[in-house]
């Protein structure tokens, strides 16, 4: 037998470390040629329906970031394609077998989406990542993303409902700004001694609220509308009743005249329920000036029922993962750039009119900082430890498939009460008993 030398030995390996050398190159120039592509959806414009010029700027950002740490992996997005649009578009990728990989994922089609088995779970994904840690974002933004027991999308940007407040008609009616824990008898006596006809034709021109409605009472009064599975509906529960007697109340006041978001822009009203997305949009340059010039305004939390808390509804924009996705891995990573990186995140706030669902970015100083850039010298700057807790403790719409047409039937039902003067407990009774029965369909 011919006996094997130690040079026979070296010469092998160096061999085997050759081909090694060719294989990866090779496999190197297919994928310079040949590059793994990932599909990106994601709408043009703001998910807040408020003015945003810089759209792109994050997504371009991330993209390019993405692809310098993924040599071979390129990322591609459709451009153009208005957030009106965007669930009829994402539907006919989806009946195309062409879903994207990653996706902007609008409130309204997340139940649907996941019902469909369109949206892959990342439970597992986040459970084997080492480096991911959940209890960096604020509950109520990942809770967005939950389905029963699943994680179907990650949280990529939030916002909350604020009470906007006319601070000058405030000031000159003898008030001082609510403080962050106020009630709703605070909010009656100041609409109630605001409400007046200044000059005297008979007719009601100043006024206390605007789209104050039972919802938000609803929700600063503890109720809650629904059982997580939505199977039962609660309109019966005295903490509804007391939210919808609360509100007509304070229409009451108005003596039967119907206030229009028009009478808030001239520096009529003085409370009205509006986004963090529209406090950040009319705050700042240039359209500030478009908008709210002849009054100061400011925001607060909502003010609280007698068995609830300064609560409000949060919304939020998510991101998910396609479940025929054949890039899962590299698809998990671009998901994580955009909800999870920290100085992506801080862009939110450079570019966006949303807040960060990451807790530390939203309360950081650099955040306030940002928050504060183009607004006036003398006006105040929302502060990042109030929308902090106000995020943090906000409410979450209901996500099941018969959320929105139950509601549409309870809003139009409710706007009877207010309007015909209907017996409230009675007209709840009512739709209690037809919801019920169409959540059974």
């Amino acid at each position: 037998m011919k006996q094997i030398t130690k040079h026979s030995i070296l010469r092998f390996f160096a061999v085997l470390v050759f081909l090694w050398a060719l294989i990866l190159s090779g496999y190197n120039i297919c994928q310079h040629r040949n590059p793994i592509e990932l599909e990106l959806g994601m709408f043009a414009g703001s998910n807040w329906d408020v003015a945003n010029a810089n759209s792109y700027v994050i997504i371009d950002k991330v993209i390019a970031q993405f692809e310098e740490e993924h040599p071979g992996v390129k990322v591609h997005y459709t451009s153009g394609i208005r957030k009106s649009d965007y669930s009829e578009w994402y539907a006919q990728q989806v009946m195309k077998g062409r879903t994207p990989d990653v996706s902007m994922i609008l409130s309204d089609d997340f139940d649907q989406l996941v019902s469909l088995g369109v949206l892959e779970n990342l439970t597992e994904l986040m459970q084997k990542d080492m480096e991911f840690d959940a209890s960096e974002y604020y509950t109520t933004a990942l809770d967005a993303g939950k389905y029963k027991d699943g994680q179907y999308a990650m949280p990529y940007e939030t916002v909350p409902n604020l009470m906007f407040v006319n601070k000058s008609l405030l000031n000159h009616e003898g008030f001082l700004m609510p403080d962050s824990d106020w009630t709703w008898d605070d909010m009656y006596d100041i609409c109630k001694r605001v409400t007046k006809d200044q000059d005297g034709d008979g007719r009601l021109d100043q006024f206390g609220v605007y789209n104050f409605g039972w919802q938000e009472a609803a929700y600063s009064n503890g109720a809650q509308l629904y059982d997580e599975e939505g199977s039962e509906s609660n309109f019966t529960d005295q903490r509804v009743i007391d939210s919808v007697k609360y509100v007509k109340k304070l229409s009451d006041l108005n003596q039967g005249q119907n206030v229009s978001q028009d009478e808030f822009d001239a520096g009529n009203v003085v409370f009205m329920p509006l986004s963090f997305a529209n406090y950040r949009t009319y705050k700042t340059y240039p359209y500030k000036i478009k908008k709210y010039t002849t009054f100061k305004w400011e925001c607060v939390t909502m003010p609280s029922g007698p068995q609830g808390d300064n609560l409000s509804e949060v919304n939020t924009l998510l991101m998910g993962i396609s479940k025929e996705s054949r890039h899962k891995e590299l698809a998990w990573e671009l998901l994580k750039l955009f909800t999870y990186n920290k100085e992506i995140q801080m862009d939110i706030f450079r570019y966006s009119q949303g807040a960060s669902v990451i807790r530390s970015v939203t309360n950081s100083p650099r955040a306030e900082a940002i928050l504060s850039e183009d607004t006036d010298d003398r006006e105040q700057v929302i502060d990042t430890a109030l929308l902090d807790k106000i995020i943090e403790k906000g409410i979450i719409v209901p996500r099941f498939p018969k959320y929105h047409e139950t509601m549409v039937y309870a809003e139009g039902e409710m706007d009877k009460i207010l309007s015909d003067d209907k017996n409230v407990e009675s007209t709840l009774k009512t739709i209690q008993r037809n919801v019920t029965s169409l959540l059974a369909q």
